[in-house]
């Protein structure tokens, strides 16, 4: 046979394929309707392992066993889309213990970040909520999200991540400790000064106080200098520790905001080496709701430690059509190379698509969460 006969014959092979695979997403359909009726789940772990085994049984060697039990996978994965899609068109997908408002209420509300006065954080507050906000600075992001958990503060803001250095790890792992969400999120152009005491001249320094992510984003301009460098936890402490030792031999890479709040001059800006180096806050709350204009969603949950657990839940995001802008993972405290994974995407806890993903995830993955709409 010549090529041409081979492809006529895959061709009808093909054709037959979609129509019985038609047929078996008609009755999948049926499955589904039967579920509501008898209040079935629609994931069945040990029904779905005994008919890939059954399946691949049928084969007559290892590679088509292999690829028999892959192709039935996905057959079940789309089954069970289209079980979820219906459910959700009948009002079986379970509510979303979170509710929509129109603006988050500010009025008389308090709000924590961490640092000292002058921090990034405390300037992406501002930003967020304005110059009049009624606010108080902790040590610590633990200390944030306990002010949160305990009523103190009504909102806290709080680093996540630099387009530099990353992801803030312990702001995830907090996450997830705490049942506290994220409802807002500002972006804020990081500038880092060298400051110092009024009139202190270069030559004088030598020594130098920041965070330690600040301290690797300068690391080209401090190369050009023989400067001790000591890291603190945050840039706003080390401007605070310049002007209280009153030491003209110190200085600190912080924000010009800290240098006014301190009463530092600013020495030389930017001293960091990325121009488009920025920080993204998030907005956290005790409470579980959500803005009714919120575009994005974050996630967070794990899987079973087996080959392609991690793609089937992916494949939610795409027979949903939904757009994932990000993914993380963090190792899963006392169980050694295991993960939990955090998840951003494009959309509304209203929209019928994230309620389709969702209700699957909750399905087929292991603690799922929800960390916020916003």
């Amino acid at each position: 046979m010549d090529l041409q006969e081979l492809r006529a014959q895959i061709d009808a092979v093909d054709e037959q394929i979609v129509g019985l695979f038609e047929k078996r997403m008609e009755i999948s359909g049926q499955v589904a309707r039967y579920k509501i009726d008898t209040g079935k789940r629609v994931f069945d772990p040990v029904r779905e392992k005994e008919k890939i085994a059954a399946v691949q049984a049928m084969t007559h060697n290892d590679f088509n066993r292999t690829g028999a039990g892959e192709l039935f996978e996905q057959l079940m994965s789309i089954s069970r889309k289209l079980q979820y899609q219906i459910l959700t068109e009948k009002g079986n997908i379970g509510r979303l213990p979170f509710i929509p408002v129109p603006e988050l209420d500010m009025d008389g509300a308090r709000v924590v970040f961490q640092g000292a006065e002058g921090a990034f954080s405390q300037a992406a507050m501002i930003r967020y909520f304005g110059e009049d906000i009624s606010s108080f600075h902790v040590d610590s992001f633990r200390d944030a999200f306990c002010a949160i958990e305990e009523g103190r503060a009504d909102f806290a803001v709080l680093p996540i991540e630099n387009s530099t250095a990353g992801i803030v790890n312990e702001i995830y792992d907090l996450l997830v400790e705490f049942e506290n969400f994220i409802v807002g999120e500002q972006i804020i152009r990081i500038e880092h000064c060298l400051l110092g005491l009024p009139g202190t001249k270069m030559e004088e320094i030598r020594t130098v106080y920041s965070h330690p992510q600040s301290l690797m984003q300068s690391a080209r301009f401090l190369s050009e200098h023989d400067w001790k460098q000591i890291s603190l936890p945050n840039n706003a402490f080390a401007a605070r520790k310049v002007a209280q030792d009153g030491d003209r031999s110190q200085a600190a890479i912080a924000g010009e905001y800290a240098g006014k709040v301190y009463g530092l001059e600013v020495l030389k800006k930017p001293v960091n080496q990325s121009a488009t180096n920025s920080t993204r806050f998030i907005i956290i709350t005790s409470q579980k709701i959500f803005r009714k204009d919120a575009k994005k969603v974050s996630i967070c949950f794990e899987v079973p430690n087996e080959s392609g657990s991690l793609y089937h839940m992916l494949s939610h995001f795409i027979y949903n059509h939904l757009n994932m802008t990000r993914i993380e993972s963090r190792p899963i405290e006392g169980r050694n190379w295991e993960y939990r994974f955090f998840i951003d995407f494009d959309g509304n806890l209203e929209d019928s698509a994230v309620k389709n993903a969702l209700r699957g995830l909750r399905d087929e993955a292991r603690n799922m969460r929800v960390l916020g709409n916003y």
